[in-house]
């Protein structure tokens, strides 16, 4: 219902420790395994404050899907790479009106 694909793990003061995804669920791993033994760590964190384009530099850099926001060291969300698609369709790929064709000066005969 929600498209969660990746969770932050925190500590107790809410400081990013790791991030387990759909990917690392998918790996197997022996019964009754802590959460550390699924988690990548360390795990890769965007000031709230920046902008896309810094999560998506992130994630290019480190061939990664998901980054976790944090204010002040605090997780406060994560950002996927579907997000970041998402945000370039609904405001890059807005139509805009082209220019006006001009009309042709008949008189320069």
């Amino acid at each position: 219902e929600h498209r969660v694909s990746a969770f932050p793990i925190v500590d107790t003061d809410g400081e990013p420790v790791g991030i387990v995804t759909a990917a690392d669920l998918l790996q197997e791993h022996p019964d009754g395994a802590p959460v550390s033994g699924y988690m990548t760590s360390p795990v890769l964190t965007v000031p709230c404050y920046e902008q896309p384009h810094i999560a998506a530099r992130i994630m290019r850099n480190h061939h990664i899907h998901h980054v976790v926001v944090t204010d002040q060291h605090r997780v406060v969300g994560m950002v996927s790479a579907y997000d970041l698609l998402r945000l370039v369709e609904e405001h890059r790929f807005v139509a805009k009106p082209g220019p006006t064709p001009r009309k042709r000066d008949r008189s320069r005969r």
